[in-house]
């Protein structure tokens, strides 16, 4: 049976054209499985996996390759072939025929299911034939292609595809990188090869398969082969005239005779197969393909918007998906210069229509635009302003009556101060508002938003950072200005249409009442800063290089030379061969050699080593940390890290240049890092507010577990007195082992810990961790019910949801992929005591910021990280500041229990701890 995806009609992109009257016909056939697993294997799973812990390094680097063969190609027709699970007529004709193979790795084969989704989305046919591989469909494709004058371009993997070459038929086989194609032509192969396409097939019986688990004849190379091959014309001719043949590989040829005539059965490709279909069917574009369904499909596989420009580019101009969509609005753009700012804000202005804003800055220029609804545009330059047009502006902007929409409004909140500026009256901001639609976006660019949702391309331009295609002049300068002022009506209409969105889904309040707060506080936050001491980061810097050197030398030592401790293949080598440790998990290149890896290593065995690479990659890493946060001190001695609200899909804050909140807390190398952070002139002290359990207080109360909260209330140690009832003693009785495990298990219910993970964690057998488990649950049965309620429902909604009505869409939750849908299940778990911590700690520091602000205080807030706050102390105010934020941090929201606060004082980040 052959599986085909059915799409919506769209219209198809234009037929390339040959030199005669007829146009030129080009097939392009694709293996599906090898092209597949040759992305899945060159690609990390680190950073190509999505929030709900799907793989996607297969897709991605799939799609990639699709587009460069598109583009480079240009096929007319294309297809591409795919394997099946089931066993083919080659495995009835030899049982060991593929055997030894190793197992499909468990992250590959739901990959496949969205390829062939993506495929359809796109119009392109995947191939299936129960009994027969790929191989086998795109040899029947070729020939029918070749005996209609249509040119065929195969890309695969396998070798078989060779005795398909030929003049009119070029086969594409993978080089050494990911992207490189060495094109086959009979020449090439001739030359590889010794022997000519038609006899690739004989040649590859003599010297058998490994792959495809078929044994050549021993001491017959590849050379020997090619040299019979050649006298006797072919192997049936070489067959006949075995007996002629001497030496020891005449005579193992004539021992192993019955291998190689099977080896020359099996290797066969078919061109008779029933495909379904025929060459016309294949028609690049004739089936249509479907935008916004492939933007849907890579949203929920997180992949940016770079790749998908990549296809779209590719795939050529077609009308919008958006039902209905209207054309760019008209724009009516006024390039603004000295003396006329101020009347045509005036003029525009007085509507109470929300304005698009964009600005930038760069060189120390600092450009805006500004856009309305009904078509009217101006761009400024500030530096060409006159005195009266400057107040103008700046008056008109910090107008909180003037209601303006921005797309990652903190950037240019920073740019406006900059030239002495400030923006009030931010209403709408399209990344956060975008964020609150769909959480599990890998990334909210302004042209992805503006394609997914006007159904409007902003294309990348050489001379503008992104520009609408317009019939505009090609001076670089006017292109800047049409630039700046497109993106600026974009911002207004994407606005006016996410505020539906929003409005449906009922989050419209999180981002005005929560988000577009936070991210002013943030912006202040990222101004100041926070002081760092640079000399003494220069010594941590070098007392951790010094103990890296320290560890190569110990591990130079132990091993009796010299190698590069970064080489996972020269770890492999002195590991496994010289040290003869026991084997790790066997990957591609041998066998791993990651900190896990290492970790079983140290526990396995006595040898020294594994736990001097731990310690080589741990002070490594802290030493390019202390790098790190060298390179970011400003000139005014202070660290000025970037707050990211839309990265993740629970709602916490990220950090980046530096990340801040990868800093260890409990180990004495981070305590060491955090000395670094000092305060700063002017002030007296640091100070830290930290909740305390702040997720296992959020599961009581949700839960509402009678037995849960009253062990919050007890007075006791919340987990001792946990342990305690788990089992059945008094608290006085309980160790630190079982209260380590109790703790292992209160968090790992609020993060979705499985007992396969809790028995990780805690090294003990599953049974164990399931026994554990039990025992809670018997004394918190209510916390059961309502983990099991939240999965329920978010699998009938479709989304979880926190306190505060910030959603999470877990469409996996009904895959047919279990992998899938259980990862999906634990994310159901986590996120709405996860979001709800993260919502809970944006109101707290609201609230913080308004006392800040009301009450006069000179002190300021500084950092938030995870569920710490850091704040400066200005001279003469830490008792009224500690007492403020240990009082607004409590009553930011309330619970069943209450919300516990520590306060913690010093001139530093490690001294102010609690």
């Amino acid at each position: 049976m052959v599986t085909r995806d059915e799409t919506p009609e769209h219209s198809a992109p234009p037929v390339a054209e040959g030199t005669g009257t007829e146009p030129h016909r080009r097939l392009l056939l694709l293996d599906g499985h090898s092209l597949a697993f040759r992305a899945f294997y060159a690609l990390p799973k680190e950073g190509f996996t999505t929030t709900t812990g799907q793989p996607t390094n297969a897709i991605y680097g799939f799609t990639n390759m699709l587009v460069k063969l598109l583009r480079e190609e240009e096929p007319t027709h294309i297809a591409v072939a795919w394997d099946r699970s089931e066993p083919t007529f080659r495995h009835e004709q030899y049982d060991d025929y593929k055997g030894g193979r190793e197992e499909t790795p468990p992250e590959f084969p739901s990959q496949v299911t969205f390829l062939q989704e993506l495929l359809g989305l796109l119009g392109i046919a995947s191939l299936s034939v129960a009994g027969y591989e790929a191989d086998d469909i795109i040899a029947t494709l070729a020939t029918r292609a070749n005996e209609q004058d249509c040119e065929v371009v195969i890309s695969s993997g396998d070798r078989d595809a060779f005795q398909l070459v030929s003049p009119n038929c070029t086969l594409l086989y993978p080089g050494s990188k990911i992207s490189e194609m060495r094109r086959m032509t009979p020449g090439e192969i001739e030359d590889k090869y010794g022997v000519t396409p038609q006899r690739y097939r004989d040649y590859a019986a003599l010297v058998g398969e490994k792959s495809d688990n078929l044994p050549g004849v021993p001491g017959v190379g590849p050379k020997t082969a090619a040299n019979w091959l050649r006298k006797y014309g072919s192997l049936t001719e070489l067959i006949s005239h075995a007996d002629e043949i001497g030496g020891k590989a005449g005579q193992n040829l004539r021992v192993h005779l019955g291998d190689v005539q099977r080896n020359y059965q099996i290797n066969e490709l078919l061109r008779d197969v029933d495909t379904g279909t025929d060459i016309a069917g294949l028609e690049f574009g004739s089936r249509g393909w479907d935008r916004s369904g492939v933007n849907e499909l890579f949203d929920n596989l997180d992949f940016n918007v770079g790749l998908r420009n990549r296809l779209f580019d590719v795939l050529g101009e077609q009308p919008t998906t958006t039902e209905d969509a209207d054309d760019a609005p008209t724009m009516d753009l006024a390039v603004l210069s000295t003396g006329q700012v101020r009347e045509w804000l005036q003029r525009h202005t007085g509507t109470g229509e929300r304005a698009g804003v964009v600005v930038t800055r760069s060189d120390g220029v600092c450009r805006m635009a500004v856009a309305f609804p009904s078509g009217a545009a101006g761009h400024i330059v500030a530096s060409e302003l006159d005195a009266s047009d400057d107040g103008a502006l700046a008056s008109w902007l910090a107008d909180p009556q003037q209601p303006k929409a921005l797309h990652d409004a903190k950037g240019q909140l920073h740019a406006v101060r900059q030239q002495g500026w400030e923006i009030a009256g931010i209403t709408h901001d399209t990344a956060l508002a975008a964020y609150l639609v769909q959480p599990g976006q890998r990334g909210f660019d302004l042209s992805d938003l503006c394609m997914r949702y006007l159904g409007r391309e902003l294309r990348e331009n050489e001379n503008t950072d992104a520009q609408l295609t317009l019939d505009i002049d090609t001076d670089a300068e006017s292109a800047q200005q049409h630039d700046l002022a497109t993106r600026a009506q974009a911002v207004a209409d994407l606005a006016a249409t996410l505020d539906g969105l929003m409005a449906q889904r009922g989050v419209d309040r999180l981002l005005h009442e929560l988000e577009l707060p936070v991210q002013r506080v943030l912006a202040d936050m990222e101004h100041a800063g926070i002081a760092a001491d640079r000399e003494y980061l220069s010594e941590l810097q070098e007392t951790f290089a010094a103990a890296v050197r320290q560890a190569v030398d110990e591990a130079h030592r132990a091993v009796g030379r010299e190698f590069n401790l970064g080489s996972p293949k020269q770890l492999q080598q002195v590991l496994f061969d010289e040290m003869g440790l026991p084997k790790t998990k066997k990957i591609k290149t041998g066998y791993t050699t990651d900190a896990d890896a290492l970790r079983w290593l140290a526990g396995q065995t006595e040898n020294e080593l594994p736990v001097i690479l731990l310690r080589h990659r741990d002070q490594t890493k802290l030493r390019t940390t202390v790098e790190g946060l060298i390179k970011t001190v400003a000139e005014d001695g202070r660290i000025h890290t970037t707050f990211n609200q839309t990265v993740a899909a629970t709602g916490r804050l990220s950090s980046a240049d530096p990340n801040l909140q990868n800093i260890p807390v409990r180990t004495d190398a981070g305590r060491r890092i955090r000395r670094s952070f000092v305060v700063g002139s002017g002030y007296e002290y640091l100070v830290t507010a930290d909740y305390s359990q702040i997720e296992l207080r959020i599961m009581a109360h949700l839960s509402e577990d009678p037995a849960l909260i009253e062990a919050f209330t007890s007075g006791h140690d919340f987990h001792t007195e946990i342990a305690a009832r788990v089992f059945n003693t008094g608290p006085e009785e309980v160790d630190n082992e079982a209260r380590s495990r109790i703790k292992a298990m209160n968090y790992g219910l609020a993060y979705g810990l499985s007992e396969f993970g809790l028995s990780q964690q805690l090294g003990i057998s599953p049974g164990e961790a399931r026994e554990l488990m039990n025992g809670y649950f018997a004394q918190f049965g209510r916390v059961r019910e309502y983990l099991n309620e939240v999965v329920n429902q978010a699998r009938r909604d479709g989304y979880t949801a926190t306190m505060l009505g910030r959603r999470r869409y877990l469409p996996d939750l009904t895959s047919d992929n279990r992998q899938r849908r259980e990862m999906a299940e634990r994310m159901a778990l986590n996120a709405p005591i996860q979001g709800s911590a993260a919502d809970i700690i944006k109101v707290a520091m609201l609230d913080v910021d308004a006392a800040l602000r009301n009450q006069g205080f000179a002190s300021r807030m500084l950092l938030q990280v995870h569920d710490e706050l850091v704040l400066e102390a200005a001279p003469g105010e830490l008792e009224a500041l500690r007492e403020m934020v240990s009082h607004r941090m409590a009553e930011a929201y309330e619970l069943r229990v209450p919300l516990d606060v520590s306060v913690g004082v010093g001139t530093n980040w490690r001294d102010a701890a609690h």
